[in-house]
Protein backbone atom coordinates (compact mmCIF):
# COMPACT_ATOMS: atom_id res chain seq x y z
CA UNK A 1 0.00 0.00 0.00
CA UNK A 2 1.11 3.59 -1.29
CA UNK A 3 1.52 5.97 1.86
CA UNK A 4 -0.88 9.32 1.45
CA UNK A 5 0.83 11.81 -1.00
CA UNK A 6 1.63 15.39 0.69
CA UNK A 7 0.58 18.24 -2.08
CA UNK A 8 4.13 18.58 -2.17
CA UNK A 9 4.85 15.68 -3.72
CA UNK A 10 2.35 15.91 -6.47
CA UNK A 11 3.20 17.28 -10.37
CA UNK A 12 1.57 17.64 -13.43
CA UNK A 13 4.44 15.89 -15.29
CA UNK A 14 7.23 13.88 -13.90
CA UNK A 15 10.00 12.95 -15.80
CA UNK A 16 12.55 9.31 -15.08
CA UNK A 17 15.62 10.01 -16.03
CA UNK A 18 17.68 13.06 -16.03
CA UNK A 19 19.44 12.88 -19.66
CA UNK A 20 18.53 14.60 -23.06
CA UNK A 21 15.48 12.47 -23.19
CA UNK A 22 15.06 13.74 -19.81
CA UNK A 23 15.94 17.45 -18.90
CA UNK A 24 15.48 19.21 -22.04
CA UNK A 25 11.43 17.90 -21.83
CA UNK A 26 11.41 18.69 -18.14
CA UNK A 27 12.67 22.03 -18.75
CA UNK A 28 10.29 22.67 -21.81
CA UNK A 29 7.40 21.05 -19.92
CA UNK A 30 8.11 23.74 -16.99
CA UNK A 31 8.33 26.84 -19.79
CA UNK A 32 4.51 25.81 -20.47
CA UNK A 33 3.32 25.99 -16.77
CA UNK A 34 3.14 22.82 -15.78
CA UNK A 35 4.50 21.64 -12.22
CA UNK A 36 7.17 19.16 -12.93
CA UNK A 37 10.20 16.98 -11.65
CA UNK A 38 12.96 15.04 -12.96
CA UNK A 39 14.39 12.08 -10.98
CA UNK A 40 17.71 10.86 -11.75
CA UNK A 41 19.55 7.96 -9.90
CA UNK A 42 22.89 8.61 -11.21
CA UNK A 43 23.86 11.53 -8.94
CA UNK A 44 24.58 14.31 -11.26
CA UNK A 45 21.80 15.14 -14.29
CA UNK A 46 23.03 14.94 -18.04
CA UNK A 47 22.72 11.42 -18.46
CA UNK A 48 25.21 9.05 -20.13
CA UNK A 49 26.53 12.01 -22.78
CA UNK A 50 27.70 14.82 -20.23
CA UNK A 51 28.83 11.74 -17.66
CA UNK A 52 29.75 8.96 -19.15
CA UNK A 53 29.92 9.17 -23.04
CA UNK A 54 30.02 12.29 -25.07
CA UNK A 55 31.49 14.86 -23.02
CA UNK A 56 34.56 12.94 -21.18
CA UNK A 57 35.67 11.01 -24.28
CA UNK A 58 35.89 14.54 -26.19
CA UNK A 59 37.65 15.86 -23.80
CA UNK A 60 39.89 12.90 -23.32
CA UNK A 61 40.46 12.82 -27.68
CA UNK A 62 41.56 16.37 -27.01
CA UNK A 63 43.82 16.17 -24.48
CA UNK A 64 45.29 12.75 -25.55
CA UNK A 65 45.61 14.45 -28.99
CA UNK A 66 47.77 17.41 -27.63
CA UNK A 67 49.86 15.07 -25.74
CA UNK A 68 50.28 12.90 -28.96
CA UNK A 69 51.15 16.20 -30.97
CA UNK A 70 53.41 17.34 -28.28
CA UNK A 71 55.86 14.34 -28.37
CA UNK A 72 55.55 13.11 -31.73
CA UNK A 73 55.01 16.28 -34.37
CA UNK A 74 56.00 19.29 -32.62
CA UNK A 75 59.90 18.61 -32.99
CA UNK A 76 59.45 18.31 -36.65
CA UNK A 77 57.68 21.46 -36.77
CA UNK A 78 60.62 23.18 -35.00
CA UNK A 79 59.11 23.62 -31.85
CA UNK A 80 61.07 21.53 -29.39
CA UNK A 81 60.54 20.69 -26.41
CA UNK A 82 62.06 18.02 -24.07
CA UNK A 83 61.31 15.84 -21.13
CA UNK A 84 57.75 15.62 -22.02
CA UNK A 85 55.75 13.94 -19.43
CA UNK A 86 52.32 12.66 -18.70
CA UNK A 87 49.93 12.98 -15.88
CA UNK A 88 47.28 10.53 -16.11
CA UNK A 89 45.47 11.78 -13.02
CA UNK A 90 46.05 15.68 -13.71
CA UNK A 91 44.43 14.69 -17.01
CA UNK A 92 41.34 12.82 -15.59
CA UNK A 93 41.33 16.02 -13.38
CA UNK A 94 40.60 17.60 -16.20
CA UNK A 95 38.10 15.52 -17.80
CA UNK A 96 35.81 15.47 -14.95
CA UNK A 97 35.97 19.35 -14.26
CA UNK A 98 34.76 19.72 -18.34
CA UNK A 99 32.00 17.31 -17.23
CA UNK A 100 30.84 18.97 -13.75
CA UNK A 101 30.24 21.94 -15.34
CA UNK A 102 27.99 20.51 -17.86
CA UNK A 103 26.21 18.85 -15.33
CA UNK A 104 25.96 21.63 -12.99
CA UNK A 105 24.71 23.99 -15.79
CA UNK A 106 22.11 21.55 -16.20
CA UNK A 107 20.92 21.92 -12.80
CA UNK A 108 21.57 25.57 -13.04
CA UNK A 109 18.83 25.45 -15.31
CA UNK A 110 16.60 23.46 -13.18
CA UNK A 111 16.25 26.00 -10.58
CA UNK A 112 16.15 28.73 -13.16
CA UNK A 113 12.77 26.95 -14.78
CA UNK A 114 11.28 25.35 -11.31
CA UNK A 115 11.51 21.73 -12.06
CA UNK A 116 12.25 19.90 -8.99
CA UNK A 117 15.19 17.85 -9.14
CA UNK A 118 14.76 14.26 -6.98
CA UNK A 119 18.14 12.39 -6.53
CA UNK A 120 17.04 8.53 -6.25
CA UNK A 121 15.67 5.43 -8.25
CA UNK A 122 12.31 6.02 -9.54
CA UNK A 123 9.97 2.53 -9.41
CA UNK A 124 6.19 2.88 -11.01
CA UNK A 125 3.73 1.43 -9.19
CA UNK A 126 0.76 2.74 -11.46
CA UNK A 127 0.41 5.39 -14.58
CA UNK A 128 -0.15 7.36 -12.22
CA UNK A 129 2.12 6.55 -9.04
CA UNK A 130 5.72 6.52 -8.86
CA UNK A 131 8.22 5.80 -5.92
CA UNK A 132 11.63 7.34 -5.14
CA UNK A 133 13.91 5.21 -3.37
CA UNK A 134 17.14 7.00 -2.05
CA UNK A 135 19.12 5.39 0.34
CA UNK A 136 16.64 4.28 2.86
CA UNK A 137 14.19 6.55 1.95
CA UNK A 138 11.23 5.67 0.09
CA UNK A 139 9.07 8.91 -1.15
CA UNK A 140 5.87 7.97 -2.87
CA UNK A 141 5.44 11.15 -5.70
CA UNK A 142 1.92 11.37 -7.67
CA UNK A 143 1.88 12.81 -11.56
CA UNK A 144 -0.99 13.43 -14.12
CA UNK A 145 1.91 12.15 -16.50
CA UNK A 146 4.93 10.11 -16.13
CA UNK A 147 7.06 9.92 -18.51
CA UNK A 148 10.17 7.36 -18.89
CA UNK A 149 13.57 8.23 -20.41
CA UNK A 150 15.74 6.01 -18.81
CA UNK A 151 18.40 6.27 -21.90
CA UNK A 152 20.15 2.90 -22.98
CA UNK A 153 23.21 0.61 -20.79
CA UNK A 154 26.21 -1.12 -22.22
CA UNK A 155 25.85 -4.56 -23.46
CA UNK A 156 27.82 -7.15 -23.34
CA UNK A 157 28.58 -10.66 -25.06
CA UNK A 158 27.52 -14.09 -23.78
CA UNK A 159 29.65 -15.32 -20.78
CA UNK A 160 31.82 -11.90 -20.93
CA UNK A 161 31.58 -10.47 -17.28
CA UNK A 162 32.02 -6.89 -16.96
CA UNK A 163 33.63 -5.81 -13.80
CA UNK A 164 35.23 -2.65 -14.62
CA UNK A 165 38.28 -3.40 -13.94
CA UNK A 166 39.95 -4.90 -15.73
CA UNK A 167 37.22 -5.78 -18.13
CA UNK A 168 35.58 -2.71 -18.90
CA UNK A 169 32.58 -0.74 -20.26
CA UNK A 170 33.32 2.68 -22.16
CA UNK A 171 32.30 3.90 -18.76
CA UNK A 172 35.72 2.12 -16.91
CA UNK A 173 37.97 3.04 -20.09
CA UNK A 174 37.10 6.80 -19.28
CA UNK A 175 38.79 6.35 -15.87
CA UNK A 176 41.81 4.51 -15.93
CA UNK A 177 44.87 5.26 -13.61
CA UNK A 178 47.20 4.83 -15.47
CA UNK A 179 47.92 3.95 -19.59
CA UNK A 180 47.77 0.19 -19.89
CA UNK A 181 50.07 -1.52 -21.80
CA UNK A 182 48.48 -3.51 -23.64
CA UNK A 183 44.32 -2.82 -24.30
CA UNK A 184 42.23 -5.14 -26.43
CA UNK A 185 38.78 -3.54 -27.76
CA UNK A 186 35.94 -5.66 -28.59
CA UNK A 187 33.92 -4.58 -31.14
CA UNK A 188 34.94 -1.79 -34.48
CA UNK A 189 31.90 0.89 -33.27
CA UNK A 190 32.84 4.56 -32.77
CA UNK A 191 32.53 4.29 -29.23
CA UNK A 192 35.44 1.46 -28.83
CA UNK A 193 37.26 3.25 -31.66
CA UNK A 194 37.19 6.86 -30.10
CA UNK A 195 38.28 4.97 -26.37
CA UNK A 196 41.26 3.15 -28.32
CA UNK A 197 42.22 6.19 -30.24
CA UNK A 198 42.64 7.90 -26.97
CA UNK A 199 44.21 4.61 -25.01
CA UNK A 200 46.85 4.66 -28.26
CA UNK A 201 48.06 8.35 -28.30
CA UNK A 202 48.40 7.78 -24.12
CA UNK A 203 50.75 4.78 -25.30
CA UNK A 204 48.97 1.63 -25.32
CA UNK A 205 49.47 -1.21 -27.55
CA UNK A 206 45.70 -1.37 -29.03
CA UNK A 207 44.15 -3.72 -30.78
CA UNK A 208 40.66 -4.08 -31.94
CA UNK A 209 38.30 -7.56 -33.00
CA UNK A 210 35.61 -6.52 -34.83
CA UNK A 211 33.20 -9.95 -35.98
CA UNK A 212 32.36 -7.86 -39.77
CA UNK A 213 35.38 -7.42 -41.95
CA UNK A 214 34.82 -3.77 -41.49
CA UNK A 215 34.93 -0.73 -39.08
CA UNK A 216 31.81 1.28 -37.68
CA UNK A 217 29.21 -0.71 -39.25
CA UNK A 218 26.51 1.34 -40.26
CA UNK A 219 29.04 4.04 -41.92
CA UNK A 220 29.71 4.46 -45.65
CA UNK A 221 31.95 1.93 -46.56
CA UNK A 222 34.54 4.29 -48.45
CA UNK A 223 34.85 6.78 -45.19
CA UNK A 224 35.42 3.06 -43.24
CA UNK A 225 38.10 2.11 -44.80
CA UNK A 226 39.67 5.26 -44.99
CA UNK A 227 39.17 5.47 -40.90
CA UNK A 228 40.68 2.43 -40.52
CA UNK A 229 44.04 3.95 -42.00
CA UNK A 230 44.29 6.98 -40.13
CA UNK A 231 43.56 4.60 -37.24
CA UNK A 232 46.24 1.82 -38.46
CA UNK A 233 49.12 4.86 -39.47
CA UNK A 234 48.51 5.76 -35.76
CA UNK A 235 49.61 2.24 -34.43
CA UNK A 236 46.12 0.24 -34.00
CA UNK A 237 45.83 -2.94 -34.65
CA UNK A 238 42.53 -4.90 -36.39
CA UNK A 239 41.69 -8.26 -36.65
CA UNK A 240 38.84 -7.86 -38.46
CA UNK A 241 36.24 -11.02 -39.30
CA UNK A 242 36.58 -12.50 -35.62
CA UNK A 243 34.39 -13.69 -33.43
CA UNK A 244 35.31 -13.32 -29.63
CA UNK A 245 34.34 -16.78 -27.65
CA UNK A 246 35.96 -16.12 -23.88
CA UNK A 247 37.57 -13.15 -21.86
CA UNK A 248 39.01 -14.28 -18.78
CA UNK A 249 40.78 -12.72 -15.87
CA UNK A 250 44.58 -14.67 -15.43
CA UNK A 251 45.74 -12.86 -12.28
CA UNK A 252 46.84 -9.06 -13.32
CA UNK A 253 46.25 -10.39 -16.87
CA UNK A 254 43.13 -10.65 -18.86
CA UNK A 255 42.76 -13.76 -21.79
CA UNK A 256 40.84 -12.74 -24.97
CA UNK A 257 40.17 -15.86 -26.71
CA UNK A 258 38.58 -15.41 -30.84
CA UNK A 259 38.00 -17.22 -33.91
CA UNK A 260 38.54 -16.19 -37.48
CA UNK A 261 35.30 -16.50 -39.69
CA UNK A 262 36.95 -17.37 -42.55
CA UNK A 263 39.63 -20.31 -41.47
CA UNK A 264 37.83 -21.15 -38.33
CA UNK A 265 41.02 -20.98 -36.36
CA UNK A 266 41.24 -19.92 -32.93
CA UNK A 267 43.64 -17.16 -31.50
CA UNK A 268 44.69 -15.84 -28.07
CA UNK A 269 45.66 -12.26 -27.16
CA UNK A 270 46.54 -11.32 -23.67
CA UNK A 271 46.50 -8.01 -22.46
CA UNK A 272 46.14 -5.88 -19.27
CA UNK A 273 42.89 -4.96 -19.84
CA UNK A 274 39.93 -5.29 -21.74
CA UNK A 275 37.24 -2.93 -23.50
CA UNK A 276 33.75 -4.41 -24.33
CA UNK A 277 32.67 -2.25 -27.02
CA UNK A 278 29.68 -4.28 -28.83
CA UNK A 279 26.63 -1.67 -28.55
Amino acid sequence: MLKVIKMENKRDVIFIGGGPGGYVFAIRAAQLGLKTACIESRGTLGGTCLNVGCIPSKSLLNLSENYHKAKKDFNNQGIEISEIKLNIKKMMSNKDKSVQVLTKGVEFLFKKNKVTYIKGKGVLFSENDVVVYDNDKKIPYKAKNIVIATGSSPTSLPGIDIDEKNIVSSTGALTFSEVPKELVVIGGGYIGLEMGSVWSRLGSKVTVIEYLDFITPGMDREISNEFQKILTKQGINFKLNNKVTAVKNKKDKVIVEFINNKTNSNETLECDKVLVSVG
